[in-house]
């Protein structure tokens, strides 16, 4: 068989000639009826022909179908929040406080103490048209609950923090897959070229433990990882030079650096860290303006910023970062990711009866004034709003008054982007203590949220380490869009 070599094709050596790949072979035999094959396999795969990455970059990309949100707001709690003492009362438990559980518990420290079961000291009342249960310690919330979507049915896969978060954060417990944030950022870009489209605001005053690792790209191009804005002091860090500089050596060190660039590019045009290095630099630089005029708080109204909490001291720091991101995703921001405070503040394995109640009143009125104002501004129905932290609380005590991770059950929550308000959706056994109906996991999770932004998580793949992975990891996770939470499926 001849070949012949094209004007711009490189040189192939003899060995190499003889070669054929899959696809050339398919198309020079049986008439090409085998690449048609497998164009048609790969069709049905969700996959292009040409198994292409998408484009590096952050400009707006197509949706796969329709889908009614454009941006992701998570609300991050840090630690475990409490499930039966927050949103899913359990009479037997209350009935059988102080007594002996004989079932056999996945304890994050086990044999440190009989398992003896410990009803809420808090009280429940339902709320709203749903019929939602809630506890007092959310009286913000309650006022809201027919616009939220309660997921009692989160299933985690590890007891430890740090796997916990990675899991929430990336679908799977292996550090080293990009998160969600990431994903979307690359199957979407963003809608402001003077913004990141990946937002991370955290607490200040410390990073959430192993939090970091919640907005990382993984092997994804860096330019979709997570970039952070602080919500005290400058807002984004090093953006500004240390020293003055002039305006005409700035601008000569920016040309000659970009020169440099250029023929760094040139020599090496499969080396992508440079280009990603060089899209950083030039979006830093429209950000310069960009990002302070949109973190300027100051020009929200006396009014907006009472709604949020702002003028109460425990309350301002949560409510003050939950304000930003409701400016950010206004401006165009595809995700932006919200801690609520540093380390594990939701991590009560003590002093449940005064941790608890801290936590909520820091976070439950803004976190409710942020689904508020975004109805007010008719952002909502383009906006999902995600609450929930890495996994939920044992119903038997720990430390006499605190309570142990738990894999096995917790409870989430969504409001806007096309979830259904007032749903209520999974079971959990009498105590709380496991899933007895519809469990909903961390890449359920995704592909549910990736389907309202219009993706199908199966077919938001890039090529790494000679395989295409997609956004869930699907064929080994199983990871399904949970059509119970959401208005009208939308896939086609």
């Amino acid at each position: 068989m001849a070949f012949i070599k094209k004007p711009n094709e490189p040189r192939m050596n003899s060995f190499q000639s003889s070669l054929l790949s899959r696809r050339r072979m398919l198309s020079l035999t049986g008439m090409g009826f085998g690449a048609m094959a497998l164009a048609g396999v790969l069709q049905n795969d969700g996959r292009a022909a040409d198994d292409a990455n998408l484009p590096l970059g952050l400009t707006p990309r197509a949706q796969h179908f329709p889908g009614p949100a454009k941006a992701v707001i998570q609300l991050m709690m840090t630690g475990g929040p409490s499930q039966m003492d927050l949103f899913d009362p359990k009479p037997v438990l209350q009935k059988r406080n102080g007594e002996v559980y004989e079932v056999r518990i996945d304890s994050f420290q086990p044999g440190s103490e009989p398992n003896i079961l410990l009803g809420s000291p808090f009280q429940f009342q339902r709320y709203g048209e749903c019929g939602m249960d809630l506890s007092e310690l959310l009286p913000h919330l309650s006022t809201i609950v027919d616009d939220v979507c309660f997921v009692r049915s989160f299933e985690s896969v590890h007891n430890n923090h740090t796997e916990g978060i990675v899991n929430l954060a990336c679908g799977k417990m292996f550090i080293g897959r990009p998160t969600l944030g990431a994903w979307i950022s690359y199957g979407l870009g963003t809608e402001n070229q003077n913004l990141p489209s990946f937002v991370v605001l955290r607490d200040p005053d410390g990073y959430s433990t192993s939090g970091g690792l919640m907005s990382k790209s993984g092997w994804l191009p860096a330019l979709y990882g997570g970039t952070e804005f602080s919500s005290r002091g400058d807002p984004v860090q090093n953006l500004s030079p240390a020293l003055p500089v002039g305006a005409n050596v700035r601008r000569r060190g920016l040309e000659f650096l970009r020169e440099l660039n250029e023929e760094h590019r040139r020599r090496y045009p499969e080396k992508s860290e440079l280009e990603t290095r060089i899209q950083n630099y030039e979006l830093a630089a429209r950000m310069q303006m960009t990002a302070t005029d949109v973190l300027d708080i100051s020009r929200e109204t006396a009014a907006t910023r009472t709604m949020y909490g702002l003028d109460v001291a425990p309350k301002e720091n949560f409510g003050t970062r939950c304000l930003m991101a409701r400016r950010l995703v206004e401006r165009g921001v595809r995700f932006v990711q919200v801690f609520a405070s540093k380390g594990q503040a939701w991590d009560h394995h003590n002093g449940i009866t005064t941790g608890l109640p801290n936590e909520c009143f820091a976070t439950d009125q803004a976190t409710t004034a942020l689904i508020t104002d975004l109805k007010q501004r008719g952002l909502l129905e383009s906006t999902i709003v995600m609450w929930g932290g890495e996994f939920g609380r044992m119903p038997v005590a720990q430390n006499s008054d605190g309570r142990d991770h738990n894999k096995r059950a917790a409870t989430c929550f969504f409001a806007g982007g096309g979830f259904k308000g007032g749903c209520i959706y999974g079971k959990t056994d009498e105590v709380g203590y496991t899933i007895v109906e519809n469990p909903f996991t961390a890449p359920d999770m995704f592909a549910t949220i990736t389907h309202q932004l219009g993706l199908d998580h199966r077919r938001v793949h890039y090529k790494h380490a000679g395989r295409f992975e997609d956004a869930t990891d699907s064929v080994v996770t199983g990871a399904r869009v949970h059509d119970e939470l959401v208005h009208t499926p939308l896939r086609v």
